[in-house]
């Protein structure tokens, strides 16, 4: 009997956790192009491409946290050696985002600031890795709608801007790596 107990106890305790929950966590995959604003070092960068997956809870009705992981390519071309190479920046993403509500419609603004914890690999053509930066801050700003298509599914289009130094060192010369990039991107979000 105590076994049973336990178990009916256990389940209405799982079910008044979910039913509080509900609506407070969300996740999204965002797919996105990638267009640098300056070269990134002595590499010519070139449009790239990309993607990240990211988490956020609730905190307040319009307040929310988040955390993610992505991945954006570059390619280019090494004024140094002129050859091509390929920039693969990888890592994570953490801050703040807010979403409200624009009247009665679908539609809501979405503002996001936040961190990023990423590093750089730059490969030649053979697709072998030439330098690596170390883990390194930076930051993201970001700015978009959500539109809200079915229940608790949502598209995200957004522009976000992104910034990000860290050191390479190639044969012994340390140079340092600034990828500064707009992206454009849309997100598709559930919410549960």
């Amino acid at each position: 009997m105590k076994k049973y107990s336990f178990l009916f106890v256990a389940v209405i305790l799982l079910i008044s956790f979910s039913s509080k929950a509900q609506e407070k966590w969300t996740v999204e995959f965002r797919p996105g192009l990638s267009f640098p604003t300056s070269d990134a070092g002595n590499t010519n960068t070139k449009v790239g491409f990309g993607f990240e997956f990211t988490g956020a809870y609730k905190i307040m009705p319009h307040l929310a946290a988040y955390a993610g992981w992505g991945w954006n390519q570059f390619k280019g071309e090494d004024k140094l050696s002129n050859e091509d190479v390929t920039l693969d920046e990888t890592g994570y993403t953490f801050g703040f985002q807010i979403i409200h509500p624009i009247g009665t419609s679908p539609f809501s603004y979405v503002g996001r600031a936040g961190a990023v914890y990423n590093h750089i690999e730059m490969e030649n053509n053979a697709g072998d890795i030439t330098a690596d930066t170390d883990h390194g801050f930076g930051w993201q700003v970001e700015a978009g709608v959500d539109y809200e298509f079915g229940p608790n599914l949502s598209f995200r289009p957004t522009l976000r801007y992104r910034s990000l130094s860290r050191d390479l060192e190639i044969a012994a010369i340390s140079t340092e790596l600034k990828l500064n990039y707009v992206s454009f991107g849309i997100g598709l979000a559930w919410e549960f």
